[in-house]
């Protein structure tokens, strides 16, 4: 259990893979979950539940406006308020790869839709209760592709840097308002959706191991404990940061 007072978080794309290593973890710390997901938020809570955590589930599309409202309506619902909001919703493994000039504008659109208009709807929805709060967190999800530039996923690349870029204006622009904004970069990780796609076997060993200091594959669990820290009481002095969590791969 976690000594600080408990916190109610909203982790969207948070029912399966590293949205719900996310969930576990901070639930385990004693903090109320609201698990956000277009499919299997309800199953999700019903096992943090079991374990002894609060948690709810919402069906949540971020690319809604009415869904993201819904959404901070049942937390507060739930729990009375929204202390933090992980935007932790994105495509990734769903995506094809390939050369930027055989990318579609649709897909390209589809991806800006979900990864940026997704983290500003939630962002926008919370904002009151965060105010509230008093101490109030975000923290985006991004990547370190944005700072490796690979080829074959320009959409995506460009996405995750915007998602930096918007930590870093929203920071400045909600610090007097005692909210913190911060993101944290992951490196290629093994979430259940890349087992599924397969896309570990795809992406070569520079982006998986090799590209690494620690060279080893990266796991949901590696990414718990900074967002933890993010979350936390002691980062209240931290934000408008990127934090990368990749085995050493990149150096910000």
């Amino acid at each position: 259990m976690n000594s600080e007072q408990p916190k109610t978080i909203i982790v969207t794309g948070g029912a399966s893979g590293i949205g719900y290593a996310f969930c576990e973890h901070l639930a385990d710390l004693g903090h109320s979950i609201v698990i956000a997901d277009l499919k299997g938020a309800s199953e999700a809570a019903d096992k943090l539940r079991v374990a002894g955590a609060k948690a709810i589930g919402v069906t949540c599309d971020v690319v809604s406006e009415d869904d993201v409202k819904a959404m901070a309506a049942a937390a507060v619902e739930a729990f009375g308020g929204i202390d933090v909001l992980v935007n932790n919703a994105g495509l990734f493994t769903t995506l094809a790869l390939k050369p930027f000039d055989q990318i579609t504008n649709a897909e390209w659109m589809r991806v800006m839709e979900v990864n940026t208009l997704g983290p500003f709807n939630c962002a926008k929805a919370v904002l009151p209760q965060l105010l509230r709060s008093g101490r109030g967190r975000i923290v985006n999800i991004a990547s370190t592709v944005p700072i490796k530039g690979p080829p074959n996923m320009a959409h995506y690349v460009a996405s995750k840097g915007a998602v930096i870029a918007f930590t870093r204006s929203l920071a400045r622009e909600l610090a007097k308002d005692k909210i913190t904004v911060n993101s944290i970069a992951p490196g290629f990780t093994l979430s259940d959706g890349v087992l599924q796609a397969d896309l570990q076997n795809r992406i070569g060993d520079n982006a998986r191991t090799t590209g690494r200091c620690i060279q080893r594959d990266q796991v949901p669990a590696d990414l718990v404990a900074a967002l933890a820290y993010f979350v936390g009481d002691g980062a209240g002095f931290v934000t408008g940061q990127t934090l990368a969590v990749d085995g050493g791969g990149v150096f910000l």
